[in-house]
């Protein structure tokens, strides 16, 4: 399955290649996340800082938004969400786009003794389980819970 990961920044250096890898892993260890796709792109602070402010009113930035795809609920639809994403596998479901700001990760990388690498791992993962619909700022903690289940699973 193919899974985007894209660098739109240029301040920080990254190596897509591991980061792709992780990411087809991480497919494998996500159980929602089976037949699906979806896109990883990494921006800098300032793009970030206007996401967050345009989607949820933060006039500040922040490490990781998720943009879960929804289609659009129409009149005599048929279920889209499990159609293939474009240029995908059929019947891979397409859940969504995952921005990470590389500044911010770099940052909180050395805040907790982290490599970078170790840092986007986990931001992916944070992200991905939005995408699959879990919420931390609504669920009595079983996201959180989940989330460091994977990352000992996963051995990040």
């Amino acid at each position: 399955m193919m899974i985007d990961v894209v660098n739109l920044q240029r301040k920080i250096k990254l190596d897509l290649a591991p980061i792709r890898a992780f990411v087809a892993d991480l497919l494998a260890s996500v159980e929602e996340s089976a037949n699906a796709t979806f896109t990883v792109a990494f921006i800098g602070d300032g793009r970030m800082k206007q996401l967050n402010e345009l989607f949820r009113n933060k006039n500040t930035t922040t490490d990781v938004l998720s943009f879960p795809n929804e289609p659009d609920d129409f009149a005599g639809s048929t279920d889209f969400s499990r159609q293939p994403a474009e240029g995908g596998t059929p019947n891979a479901v397409f859940l969504g786009d995952i921005v990470i700001s590389a500044e911010q990760a770099q940052k909180q990388a050395a805040e907790n003794g982290l490599s970078l690498d170790a840092e986007i791992k986990q931001l992916i993962l944070h992200g991905l389980l939005h995408l699959c619909g879990h919420d931390h700022e609504t669920d009595n903690g079983e996201m959180n819970t989940r989330e460091l289940d994977l990352r000992n699973k996963l051995g990040i």
